[in-house]
């Protein structure tokens, strides 16, 4: 009787496994890169169940562990000596131009180039964008790169944030954004010069570890869904709609003690660029690819939610005390849609190297009075943080970040990609192939330009794999600059009452709303979207 029990409670333990596994598959199937990209914990729950959950969690936190406990302040002197060695000295033409104005990020999801000055059966897919890319107080970059991963947007803000690498697999804000020490912009804002820093999101704030990893980063605000009404038709995919989140938007901006840090974060233009009816002003495009052709309607809606914000920033006058800093996070259309994607650009064929070349996503600093002009540095999100705080006149040389300032004249223009390709303005690698960046011809090289080559390729590899071990390692906990004070994330709470009252009750003398003589300026923002007329 007894091996009889053992032989069924063994066969019961297989079966179990089994239907893990074939969960597991299914789960993968129905929502690819569920585990490797790490979204939210709640949507792997969703689609593995609690209990497979707590396998994969034990498994993830054992790793992490495993990777912090080898690490010690000797692995830190490589990375501090190639940073040394590498440095590049910021422009210090615009050194402090931007000094004391208020930063607005806007993050245009899923925002690639090619959409400025794009236009379909004559009309201007984004018109606002494309007149502040090209206004003489705009500088912008047309050969500015997305290097995300598996991370995706989140990746992206890793970038902006810390000018550290995403991870090879994975999402670094998921699995170390609560745990790990970072040296972060608003952190060094707001320790350096005074600033306000803030996030608002109209989406889940457990996705991507937001509401975590934003304390990690030294965020004294976070200002996700449940900060926002939410009705029916507000929402769309990953959060509210864009026109509908400027416009509720407006109450907090204008209660901010300037001058402030805010980053706010759209979702519209985010896959799989469903746009319901009555908000399509511009037809679909026509490859009959049902992924792309929505795309240029959402990036449409998109702009049009950008013009409102512009429309009311020059209305209260808050443009003219604001530096903006416009950025596409990454691809919207990816690789698997090459017959489209050739369509769209009116070429015959989509190669690996147009893929490449398809990266490039907009970044554009905007403010009255800046020296402004098209900007043809080859650079990368990586580079974001420096070139801001050149502008902004705060100085961070002694800090862990990969990136340069994008307006140097030694920038070295070697983009790398989150896989080891990269991109220069004479050379391209994808895989195993060589082109010429500017006519994609590829490359057969002799044994001078494959040395040169080679050595482009082994200068990527070491930028990511030195930026991995600090993030793997925690390693920014062995070692701080003088001037900046360990962020210590108990130290914020994000939580809804506290902060409306921070905000509301005590309201800052520096605020617009203070001054705008203690009147919201919220009758000031004009909207269209016809969920909010009445």
């Amino acid at each position: 009787v007894r091996p009889l029990k053992l032989k069924v409670n063994l066969l019961v333990e297989l079966l179990a496994l089994s239907l893990m596994g074939l969960n597991l598959l299914m789960a993968q199937k129905d929502r690819s890169g569920l585990l490797t990209r790490t979204f939210d914990n709640n949507y792997i729950v969703k689609y593995l169940g609690i209990n497979e959950y707590a396998i994969y969690d034990g498994y993830k936190t054992a790793q992490t562990n495993v990777q912090m406990a080898k690490a010690n302040v000797s692995d830190l002197r490589s990375v501090r000596e190639y940073l040394k060695s590498n440095y590049v000295k910021p422009n210090p033409a615009y050194n402090g131009v931007a000094k004391g104005k208020n930063v607005l990020v806007i993050h245009l999801e899923s925002f690639q180039q090619f959409l400025i000055g794009y236009k379909w059966k004559g009309k201007e897919v984004t018109p606002n964008l494309n007149k502040i890319y090209h206004q003489k107080d705009t500088i912008s970059f047309d050969n500015f790169f997305n290097q995300v991963g598996q991370g995706k947007t989140s990746d992206a803000e890793m970038m902006l944030e810390n000018s550290l690498f995403g991870l090879q697999s994975g999402s670094a804000m998921s699995t170390y954004g609560t745990s790990n020490t970072f040296e972060s912009a608003p952190a060094i804002l707001h320790q350096q010069a005074g600033y306000t820093t803030a996030v608002m999101h109209g989406g889940a704030g457990s996705f991507w570890n937001r509401d975590n990893a934003y304390k990690s980063f030294g965020y004294q605000y976070f200002m996700p869904l449940s900060f926002y009404k939410n009705k029916p038709g507000y929402y769309i995919g990953y959060g509210l709609k864009d026109k509908i989140f400027f416009d509720q938007s407006i109450k907090y901006i204008e209660r901010l003690p300037q001058p402030f840090y805010l980053k706010m974060i759209t979702v519209t233009n985010h896959y799989p660029y469903n746009l319901d009816k009555k908000n399509q002003s511009i037809d679909k495009t026509n490859t009959g690819d049902e992924t792309v052709d929505g795309y240029v309607q959402t990036a449409h809606y998109l702009d049009q939610a950008i013009g409102e914000l512009m429309r009311w920033m020059k209305k209260t006058g808050l443009d003219k005390k604001t530096l903006l800093v416009f950025y596409g996070d990454h691809y919207g259309i990816s690789g698997n849609h090459r017959k489209a994607s050739a369509e769209l650009l009116k070429k015959d064929s989509f190669s690996d190297f147009d893929n490449l070349q398809f990266q490039r996503v907009p970044l554009m600093f905007h403010m009255k009075g800046l020296k402004g002009g098209i900007n043809h540095t080859y650079g990368s999100e990586i580079d974001v943080l420096q070139t801001l705080l050149n502008l902004l006149g705060i100085k961070d040389k002694d800090t862990i970040q990969f990136g340069y300032d994008l307006l140097s004249k030694d920038a070295p223009q070697i983009v790398a990609q989150r896989n080891g390709d990269f991109i220069t303005p004479e050379y391209s690698k994808v895989g195993s192939d060589y082109y010429y960046t500017k006519t994609g011809e590829r490359i057969k090289p002799d044994k001078k330009l494959k040395a040169k080559l080679t050595a482009i390729s082994n200068e990527v590899t070491t930028q990511l794999s030195l930026s991995d071990r600090v993030i793997d390692g925690n390693l920014l906990r062995f070692y701080r600059p003088k001037w900046f004070t360990k962020v210590k994330p108990k130290d914020y709470d994000y939580n809804k009452a506290a902060s409306l009252k921070k905000l509301f009750d005590d309201p800052s003398k520096t605020s617009l709303w203070y001054q705008n003589h203690k009147k919201s300026t919220q009758k000031d923002f004009k909207t269209d979207a016809p969920e909010l007329k009445k």
